[in-house]
């Protein structure tokens, strides 16, 4: 065949393939276009899954008469004129390419009107043909409606799943957006039918209250609040606690200067953040907003604009990763401003300590060092003052133990029931972190050197990263094209397996830039640790050692949770015992 220019009709119907997977996928552009515009109430009306109406209706700036054909014109935008733009794209849409391709497998009637317009003006696009425009009655802003998608891409059609899920789709956008611009009321309806109305919010409570709705009132009842800004780059948003963790990433948000996107560096740091508080095989959940300098962020990586590119993706994920692990340190009782009873001569916290090479070398000893070191805790909690001049702790203070296994303590809120287990292996294996990590990493030759076959762009890999490899008690030298030889390992980690833990560090050094994977099993070693050298179930405390557990747990960090992701306690209060018992009716 010869060479031949392509229609601008067909050329929309292949840029469709692009950007209109299907009827989310339109309801995804028209809203962003809404948003961009400057809307603050936006109405979406559907049909059929979106396949026989999509109608969009807002109070946005509007488009002027002359302009409503370029806005269904191929290329054209008002959101970038030059490269400069491009490179620091601050709008959610800039590639002008949504209009034309939906006009080019729909039928699609645009009416808008702005603000110094006397009345709104309406055009066509039925095929590729545009109408002239014609007078309407409308208020200032736009409405498009898209029927029949798909009408003349029969084969596009098929493709389309039932109108349950097609409508799912659509759903799951809107809320994704609605999490993105809070400020913006937004109405869906399904076949005349109202499924979503979210009011405007302008406040914490009211985005809160935003939260609830969309991600349900348990993620909310159970959300920490993130708000931290440095180094450029500003995060905040809401993260699940550990105890409230999904079986899929169904409930992970982000967004990106307000473009909601998916992306590895930003889901890598949170699951990292995670590491240490979360069942294998749970996912956390979180809606968080990252700002930063558009210039630092590639919005052109994705033809539907789902995925950004970071100019220093290690910088993104070092901050976010970071922010994340100090707010779920703090999930401990009392939250990030413990108040335990002081003890005399500072012996509560001085006789609770133990250095690594300790617990270490603990051994069948370590309950029963442990336990007389909580004696000695417990009487200088005693002696610090009289009960009836002391502030209730967080944990208040024990009254019993119940079956060997739960320690009940009484707080002004009412009963407090602790795992007295778990709570002890959190506190050992944040003791047992904290000596590994402030100490050089300690490495150990191999008695026989472990050759591993790679490819030789891992090979390159790991020529480039010897001082990183190095920070993580890794010794490899490359011995040719395609092999690496394995000298030194932590010493910690003396019978892991030395290939596979190669491999997995080289995985994240080609994805991320960087590798937690030496440090997530020697944590994984420590969690080992700590639960063999733990408190068991059916050892009988006394009643100040179990006031000394509590106030460990108290200054503990991540201590509402045991090393698995359980919960280390719970509180039932007075008003849920009253009711309970039926009291005051």
């Amino acid at each position: 065949m010869p060479i031949l220019q392509l229609p601008s009709h067909l050329i929309n119907q292949i840029a469709a393939g692009e950007v209109v997977e299907r009827p989310a996928s339109v309801v995804k552009e028209l809203l962003e276009n809404s948003l961009d515009a400057g809307a603050h109430d936006v109405q979406i009306d559907v049909a059929a899954g979106g396949q026989k109406l999509i109608r969009l209706r807002d109070n946005g700036a509007g488009i002027p008469k002359d302009e409503l054909a370029l806005a269904m014109s191929r290329h054209a935008t008002s959101k970038i004129t030059t490269l400069e733009d491009l490179e620091a794209v601050a709008s959610l849409g800039f590639r002008g390419e949504a209009l034309p391709s939906i006009g080019s497998v729909a039928r699609v009637t645009l009416t808008s009107r702005t603000a110094d317009s006397d009345t709104a003006w309406q055009i066509e696009a039925d095929n590729g043909a545009l109408s002239g425009p014609r007078p309407a009655a409308h208020p200032v802003g736009t409405t498009i409606e898209v029927h029949d998608l798909f009408y003349n891409t029969p084969a596009r059609r098929k493709f389309l799943r039932t109108e349950r899920t097609e409508f799912g789709h659509i759903e799951k956008w809107i809320r994704r957006l609605a999490l993105s611009r809070p400020d913006v009321a937004m109405t869906l309806t399904h076949n005349r039918r109202v499924i979503l109305q979210l009011s405007a919010a302008h406040d914490e409570q009211s985005r809160l209250l935003r939260v609830a709705k969309i991600c349900g009132p348990t993620f909310a009842e159970q959300a920490v609040q993130i708000d931290r800004e440095g180094d450029g780059i500003a995060l905040a948003g809401w993260i699940g606690l550990p105890t409230f963790n999904r079986s899929q990433p169904d409930m992970q948000y982000w967004f990106v200067n307000g473009r909601s996107i998916s992306d590895k560096t930003l889901a890598h740091a949170a699951k990292h953040a995670y590491r240490d508080v979360l069942f294998h095989g749970r996912f956390p959940a979180y809606v968080l907003h990252v700002t930063m300098d558009p210039a630092s962020v590639d919005a052109n990586a994705h033809p539907a604009k789902h995925e950004v590119r970071f100019r220093d993706g290690r910088r993104v994920h070092g901050i976010v990763s970071q922010t994340l692990e100090l707010a779920l340190r703090d999930t401990r009782p009392g939250g990030d401003v413990p108040k335990p009873v002081p003890a005399a001569k500072g012996a509560f916290l001085e006789q609770g300590s133990m250095s690594l090479p300790h617990m270490l070398g603990l051994g069948t000893h370590a309950v029963r060092d442990t336990l007389a070191a909580y004696n000695t805790m417990a009487t200088a909690l005693a002696q610090a003052s009289p009960d009836e001049d002391r502030d209730v702790p967080p944990l208040g203070f024990a009254i019993a133990q119940l079956a060997g296994v739960y320690i009940l303590a009484e707080n002004k809120d009412g009963l407090i029931v602790v795992d007295m287990h778990a709570a002890h292996e959190r506190i050992v294996y944040e003791k047992l972190k904290s000596g590994f990590d402030d100490k050089t990493v300690v490495r150990q030759s191999l008695l026989v050197p472990v050759s591993v076959t790679v490819s030789e762009n891992e090979a390159n890999l790991v020529e480039s990263s010897t001082a990183t490899l190095a920070s993580i008690g890794l010794d490899i030298d490359r011995s040719g094209p395609t092999t690496l030889v394995i000298r030194e390992i932590p010493s910690l980690l003396r019978n892991a397996d030395a290939e596979s833990l190669l491999r997995d560090v080289l995985s994240d050094l080609a994805e991320a830039g960087h590798s937690n994977r030496v440090e997530d099993v020697c944590h994984d070693a420590l969690a080992t640790m700590a639960c063999h050298n733990s408190v068991r179930a059916n050892r009988l405390l006394t009643i100040d050692e179990m006031n000394a557990l509590l106030r460990e747990m108290e200054v503990t960090e991540r201590a509402d949770q045991c090393n698995h992701g359980r919960p280390t306690w719970t509180t039932i209060t007075l008003v849920e015992l009253d009711r309970l018992f039926l009291r005051g009716r």
